[in-house]
């Protein structure tokens, strides 16, 4: 698993992920709980994860379509 997108963003990351399941990608979101324990502060970024073999075609979709990454 590689790690594409972090964002506190919400609508990014629901973006990013109606995006990429278009495309056949699985994606993995991780710190789901963690983000919504701290209240909506946006503090804690979540996390989308996608297999190894995805990941460069991932990263082509995110980039194509302008969605920042976070890093």
């Amino acid at each position: 698993m590689k790690e594409l997108l972090r964002s506190t963003d919400p609508t990014i990351i629901a973006f990013a992920t109606a995006l990429l399941e278009g495309e056949g990608i699985e994606v993995f979101d991780l710190d789901v709980h963690t983000s919504i324990l701290e209240g909506s502060l946006g503090i804690l970024p979540r996390r989308l994860m996608v297999r190894d073999a995805d990941h460069f075609l991932a990263s082509v979709v995110i980039r194509d379509n302008g969605i920042p990454t976070g890093r």
